[in-house]
């Protein structure tokens, strides 16, 4: 078919796409349909209806003849008398769709399925469906790969909704996939999306990464314990509800399960909206379950804390002697020269010194469990807690036996309270524990993917129109429209962010700041944040 018609005998080029023919002849069109039927009615040949293609027939140098056609929905068409010349408007097949189309065939073939290309699948006495990639699948499945990398119309005859229409009728499971993102709010077929790649990256075996159209279902109870808002408006309604979560897969994979019957195409409604995405078969299986009204969710376990619990730390501690407070007990460090202090027939038990290593080690909360006997009736002089030596006068760098810990304590009437001093070695701003580096490196990627995501999205949200250099004040100069976000890019972009939210709470919540002096704690941060941050070879950068 072309949009494109020569008259040969009015000397008139007809451009069947306006209404006019683009003549501003009143009724031209009328005249020469009518026409083209009488002569049909009395079997004229084609060749004698003076009507030849003036399209890419014609720049070729080829005298294609033509009939005209008009559909039941109004459409105006002219058609070619011999099936060659129609294949010769057919676009030809571009490099990245031939790789995808081997890399489907293989995929299938690793799995143990067959498959062939361009299959053509007759649908009536003269007329077929032809698809791009067809899998033999366990159980009689047929698998039709649809590789979709131009622009397909939505509406018509030739459309993706008619073509996955006809293929379904004749027990074909469609599967289009494509490069264009816009396609992802599309809700004409199951589609499948990865991002642009040419034909040689295809081609090659490696990861390819499926980023739309497949989805985990998360099943939840709609009680006041639900995560996620009620989709039937109210506030909680206490019934099953699903909710659909972007799952990236691998091509390869989705080929071979979509053959075995492991992943499968399913609609899900949202309102007055039809989704159509891929699931596993036991998502499918349980999807049914809800929409027929059988499923069952697992028990809530219950919890043991009252209604008035809470489940945070206690922000005090009662005293039972309002007397004033004495000094505390500090845990100190004693020389190696003399005997450590002690109460009088008395032998606290105090825990070993801990070794240190080579290496700072992760610190741990210190909360040792000291129960001192009572001191005797009489006055005892307490001793005064020694200065904190250093560690070359300590002897720390070469420790040759076990060490005890020296304790001074409080009054009688009050419990002795220690207090940790910790090695200089372990409270350095330079020196890090290996779970906080590895937290913050995890915490530098997941910016970094997030920033690389919202770079390949449109420049809103929400579409919105352009505008054009001069319009308006732009450092950008002309800017076009956007067709806003998808409601699974929104999602995958919230996901991200909570990710790196519940990364961030973790580098700032570690134990590690609580040896940190106070004034020292912000360069310590940054000193972090430089060791931790991924260098180009994908290791982090030595301190």
């Amino acid at each position: 078919m072309a949009n494109i018609v020569w008259h040969t005998k009015l000397k008139l080029r007809l451009d069947l796409k306006q209404d006019d023919l683009g003549q501003s002849i009143e009724g031209l069109w009328d005249l020469l349909y009518n026409t083209d039927r009488l002569q049909a009615s009395r079997n004229v040949p084609v060749s004698e209806r003076e009507l030849q293609c003036g399209g890419i027939c014609m720049d070729a140098g080829v005298v294609a003849w033509m009939h005209l056609r008009q559909r039941a929905n109004g459409r105006r068409e002219a058609v070619h008398e011999r099936a060659e010349d129609e294949e010769r408007h057919k676009a030809p097949m571009s490099d990245e769709h031939k790789a995808y189309q081997e890399r489907i065939l293989r995929a299938a073939a690793e799995g143990g399925f067959d498959g062939d290309s361009e299959v053509r699948t007759p649908t009536g006495t003269r007329a077929f469906i032809q698809t791009d990639t067809l899998i033999e699948g366990d159980g009689g499945r047929r698998i039709g790969w649809e590789v979709q990398l131009s622009s397909a119309g939505a509406e018509g005859p030739r459309s993706v909704k008619s073509r996955a229409t006809k293929a379904v009728k004749q027990g074909i499971t469609p599967a289009w996939h494509t490069d264009r993102q816009d396609y992802a709010r599309r809700t004409d077929t199951q589609w499948t999306g990865s991002n642009h790649l040419p034909a040689h990256v295809i081609a090659i075996i490696g990861d390819l990464r499926v980023i739309s159209g497949f989805r985990a279902l998360d099943f939840w109870l709609c009680d006041l314990r639900a995560l996620y808002p009620c989709p039937d408006g109210v506030r909680r309604c206490g019934k099953p509800h699903v909710t659909p979560k972007p799952r990236d897969v691998l091509f390869d994979d989705l080929v071979r399960r979509t053959a075995a019957g492991t992943i499968v195409p399913v609609e899900h409604r949202r309102g007055s909206r039809l989704d159509k995405f891929w699931v596993t078969s036991e998502d499918r299986d349980r999807l049914h379950d809800l929409q027929a009204g059988t499923i069952v969710l697992p028990p809530i376990r219950e919890t043991t804390a009252t209604a008035k619990s809470s489940p945070d730390m206690p922000t005090c501690r009662p005293t039972a002697d309002q007397s004033p407070p004495t000094p505390p007990a500090v845990l100190t460090r004693p020389f190696r020269t003399g005997t450590p202090p002690a109460w009088p027939g008395t032998a606290p038990t105090i825990p070993p010194q801990r070794t240190h290593t080579a290496g700072p080690p992760p610190v741990q909360p210190f909360e040792p469990d000291l129960r001192l006997p009572a001191r005797p009736a009489a006055p005892t002089p307490s001793v005064p807690a020694p200065a904190l030596p250093t560690p070359a006068e300590a002897g720390l760098g070469q420790p040759d036996g076990p060490e005890t810990d020296q304790v001074t304590s409080g009054s009688a009437d009050h419990p002795t309270r220690i207090e940790q001093v910790y090695d200089s070695r372990v409270t350095d701003s330079s020196s890090f524990p290996d779970d906080l580096l590895q937290l913050q490196e995890h915490l530098h990627r997941a910016h970094a993917e997030h920033r690389a995501y919202l770079n390949e999205l449109p420049w809103s949200v929400e579409p919105m129109a352009g505008w054009a250099r001069g319009e308006r004040f732009s450092h950008r100069g002309s800017v076009p429209d956007s067709p806003g976000w998808s409601d699974e890019q929104k999602e995958r972009v919230d996901l991200m962010w909570a990710e790196i939210r519940e990364l961030s709470i973790a580098v700032a919540a570690h134990l590690h700041w609580m040896t940190v002096p106070r004034e020292k704690v912000v360069d310590a941060r940054m000193e972090l944040k430089k060791q931790a941050r991924p260098t180009a070879g994908g290791t982090a950068e030595a301190a």
